[in-house]
């Protein structure tokens, strides 16, 4: 078991996996308190499903995903806030309409092209033991862009998810934030397909930050727990699923669920 182990930082894949992933980890992690609290944590799983179909038309052009993903998720992180806003579709209505046409678009494309089916399913569930030397780049790059956006606008942010009319009243361009926000979970989702999947990211904004928040006794802890255990669950599940042969992204999904366990009975024996 110790030579398994070992082995996994020797081999260049594993490497990058495990860069990639503790990338997607800090992000997600740092953005998951803002939406969880404010309650628009699906708003990540309806981008995810937005992800299906741009990982079915980048591969049905023969593209990397994430060049398409990464644009097209994001307008529609904003179509979605354009509809509760002029539309008068509110929450997770405008979440389902455009998450269940998205998933539509995948499934057509993916029924009427062939060769494809295999890649497609592998973006699904994760495929992180793949990835290129040009995703690592870009997931360094954007990470960095997604962590340093929530450092500079962090008191803003912080004001917006504890009373969001207090914060327009004393002059927060509460609006924009939304946006902001919007777009840092876009580049988030389009990231971690590569690491648990378009079926499985949005567990990766959800699990740390609750299970952070089941003992975390501040705002500031609380993303600071929640950056941990997100690391904590992705390198113990890309080994795990090394080791053991399973599949990377549903492993650190059940990684994550089992910290969250842990917690909770933490949270139990303090009281």
């Amino acid at each position: 078991m110790m030579a398994l182990i070992s082995e996994v930082f020797q081999y260049e894949f594993m490497q990058k996996a495990l860069l990639v992933g503790v990338l997607i980890a800090l992000s997600s992690a740092v953005l998951g308190i803002f939406l969880v609290l404010r309650k628009m944590s699906m708003i990540g799983d309806g981008l995810a499903h937005v992800s299906f179909a741009t990982v079915a038309i980048a591969l049905l052009l023969n593209q990397s995903p994430l060049f398409i993903s990464i644009p097209v998720v994001m307008v529609a992180s904003f179509f979605i806030l354009k509809l509760n806003d002029a539309a008068r579709v509110h929450g997770d209505a405008a979440i389902g309409l455009v998450s269940s046409f998205s998933v539509a678009v995948g499934v057509l494309i993916s029924s009427v092209s062939t060769g494809f089916n295999i890649d497609l399913f592998s973006y699904l569930f994760g495929s992180i033991l793949v990835i290129r030397s040009s995703e690592v780049y870009l997931s360094l790059f954007l990470a960095a862009v997604v962590i340093g956006t929530v450092i500079f606008f962090y008191h803003d942010l912080f004001a917006i998810t504890q009373d969001e009319a207090f914060s327009r009243v004393i002059g927060i361009k509460t609006k924009r934030m939304n946006y902001l926000i919007s777009a840092l979970t876009a580049i988030t989702i389009s990231l971690g397909i590569r690491v648990v999947g378009t079926m499985l990211i949005s567990s990766m904004i959800i699990f740390p930050t609750v299970t952070a928040l089941q003992v975390a006794r501040s705002f500031k802890e609380t993303i600071f727990l929640s950056a941990f255990v997100s690391v904590v669950a992705v390198v113990l599940g890309v080994i795990g699923s090394y080791v053991f042969n399973l599949p990377s992204g549903a492993t650190i999904v059940m990684i994550n669920a089992m910290l969250f366990g842990v917690f909770f009975l933490i949270r139990k024996w303090r009281r």
